[in-house]
């Protein structure tokens, strides 16, 4: 997972879905999990 500052271009991906848990935000990729990020 990459921690990021902007996850705006992790989002664009295709099969992204944004995720808010605790806080945080994140960007759960289950077609390519390399995509994973969180933000902060």
């Amino acid at each position: 997972m990459k921690v990021r500052a902007s996850v705006k271009s992790l989002a664009d991906k295709p099969g992204s879905i944004v995720v808010r848990r605790r806080g945080r935000v994140f960007v759960v990729n289950k077609k390519n999990p390399r995509w994973n990020g969180r933000q902060g």
